[in-house]
């Protein structure tokens, strides 16, 4: 079965034959899928170009911005497993960072539990293709740093919930049945990239700290956009989301 070739052994390409490592850069990375966040940090946050890795659609930008004294790196990521861990694996070659702090939106499929709350992911059922180049086959990848996150969300005392979520690149194939599987399953959320980069990360020996903000709801008679559906209170989430990440990166910095 082609979900059961994984191969532990280094492939004929790696990240480092594409790009040179840049010396003396912070070793905790955030990762954003939004546009509007990483203008909003542009903006309000000390900050500089640290480097760059190619890509075949344009050279994309790694900044490093300073947060209360303390330095840390930021970059906008593609969006599916397969996108994202090509970014990642290329971001940890030019820079050498080896904490990964990435945050976004995803789909509710509880939404009693989630309501008013940033989700933690787990563990994530590996329903993309990514995951399975890095990590033996199973249905799910342990997210190892959910303890961390949660702990972190705690000390800032913002409302949160713990659960399995469901990772899949095909969005438009999240079909009725298969999101109650999922559910009975114990899947509180549906979200795009999570198995796969936390089998990257796993791979390569890096640290992955993720958390989710609600962004549309599943969970209902039909499909309900939410905040999908308002540019300026998605753009609210956002932006509050990326405060978020900036003090689990911070302590991540420390954590280890």
């Amino acid at each position: 079965m082609i979900h059961q070739n994984f191969d532990p052994d280094e492939g004929i390409i790696s990240p480092q034959m594409l790009v040179e490592q840049v010396d003396g850069l912070p070793d905790t990375c955030v990762i954003t899928f939004s546009r509007t966040v990483l203008d909003h940090a542009l903006a309000h946050y000390p900050h500089q170009a640290a480097c760059a890795y190619p890509a075949l659609n344009g050279e994309r930008t790694i900044w490093r911005i300073a947060d209360r004294g303390q330095d840390m790196l930021l970059y906008m990521s593609p969006i599916t497993s397969a996108g994202a861990g090509l970014a990642l694996e290329q971001a940890a070659a030019v820079t050498g960072a080896t904490r990964f702090v990435l945050f976004g939106s995803c789909g509710a499929l509880d939404q009693q539990l989630t309501e008013g709350r940033l989700i933690v992911p787990t563990a994530a059922y590996r329903d993309e293709g990514l995951s399975y180049h890095y990590a033996p086959p199973d249905d799910y990848i342990i997210i190892r740093n959910a303890g961390f996150v949660a702990r972190t969300l705690q000390r800032l005392g913002l409302p949160h919930v713990s659960g399995r979520v469901w990772t899949t690149d095909a969005l438009f194939r999240e079909t009725r049945r298969n999101m109650e599987r999922r559910r009975n399953e114990g899947c509180i959320a549906v979200d795009m990239e999570s198995a796969g980069l936390q089998a990257v990360c796993d791979f390569r020996g890096y640290e992955y700290y993720t958390f989710f903000y609600t962004g549309d709801l599943l969970d209902a008679p039909a499909w309900e956009m939410r905040i999908l559906d308002s540019g300026d209170r998605e753009a609210d989430y956002q932006l509050a989301a990326l405060r978020v990440a900036l003090e689990i990166a911070r302590a991540a910095a420390g954590h280890g």
